[in-house]
C-alpha cells in the first residue's frame, strides 16, 4: 500500500515465482525516486518537463515540486506500462496508487498548487485504513489479499494485524498533514521518501513477534507419507 508506490507490498508481499524480483522494486520505488531526485535537481529535467509546464512554474520558489510532481507523474505510467509487458497484469495496489499521483499531480500542475501532491498521501492512507477497519467491521479481511497471504497465521492473528495496519495507516496520514503544513517543501520530500518507506521498514519489523505467536503449524496429514 504506498504512496505510489506502494511501499506495504513492496516489503510484505511475497515474489510471485514468474515475477522478476528487480522488476518489482523498480515499479514500486522508481517513481519515487525520480521524484525525490528531480525535486532537488529540477534543472536536470528542465529540458524534458518545459514543454510542459509554464516558464512563471519553472521559475518560481516552488519549482522543484512541481518538475517532480510531472516526473512523478510519467514515471508511474512508464512503471505500469512496463510492469504490463513484462507481467501480462498490472497490481491493484500499485495501480491505485498511480492513479491517485495522476488526479492529484494533474490538480496540482493545473491549478499550480502544491497543496495537491502533498495531500495525495493523507487522502491514500486514511483510504487505506477506512478500507482495512471497514472490510473488519464487515467480517470481510482484507489484509491477506493485500499481502496475497504472505504470512501463514490464523484469523485471529490477521485480525490483529488488520487493526495494527489500520491504526498505522491513519497515524502516516496525520504525520504527513503535520508536516506539509508545517515544513518546507524539502522536508515534506525527505517525509515522503524515504521518510515513510523507512517508517512501514520498521513497523514491520515490529509485527513479527505477532505473526510468530499466530503462525499456522502445518498440518501433520498434508506432511505424511502417502
Amino acid at each position: 500500500m504506498n504512496d505510489m508506490s506502494n511501499p506495504v507490498t513492496a516489503l510484505a508481499a511475497p515474489q510471485d515465482k514468474r515475477s522478476v524480483p528487480w522488476l518489482k522494486l523498480g515499479v514500486e520505488m522508481g517513481p519515487l525516486l525520480l521524484f525525490f531526485i528531480a525535486n532537488a535537481r529540477p534543472k536536470l529535467f528542465e529540458p524534458l518537463v518545459a514543454p510542459f509546464l509554464p516558464q512563471a512554474i519553472l521559475a518560481g520558489p516552488n519549482a522543484g515540486l512541481f518538475t517532480a510532481t510531472l516526473v512523478l507523474m510519467a514515471a508511474v505510467v512508464v512503471a505500469l506500462a512496463v510492469s504490463l509487458v513484462k507481467t501480462r497484469k498490472l497490481p491493484a495496489m500499485p495501480l491505485l496508487t498511480a492513479v491517485m499521483a495522476l488526479i492529484f499531480g494533474a490538480l496540482t500542475l493545473y491549478l499550480q498548487d502544491t497543496s495537491f501532491i502533498k495531500m495525495k498521501p493523507t487522502v491514500l492512507y486514511v483510504g487505506f485504513g477506512v478500507a482495512l477497519f471497514g472490510g473488519l467491521a464487515m467480517n470481510k479481511l482484507l489484509l491477506p489479499i493485500i499481502f496475497e497471504n504472505a504470512f501463514a497465521i490464523t484469523e485471529k492473528g490477521w485480525r490483529a494485524l488488520t487493526i495494527r495496519w489500520g491504526a498505522f495507516f491513519f497515524l502516516l496520514a496525520l504525520l504527513n498533514e503535520l508536516v506539509w503544513r508545517t515544513q518546507s517543501n524539502d522536508f515534506w520530500v525527505y517525509f515522503k521518501f524515504p521518510g515513510i518507506l523507512i517508517l512501514i521498514f520498521v513497523f514491520s519489523v515490529a509485527q513479527a513477534p505477532l505473526i510468530v505467536r499466530y503462525k499456522l503449524e502445518p498440518d501433520p496429514i498434508d506432511n505424511a507419507d502417502v
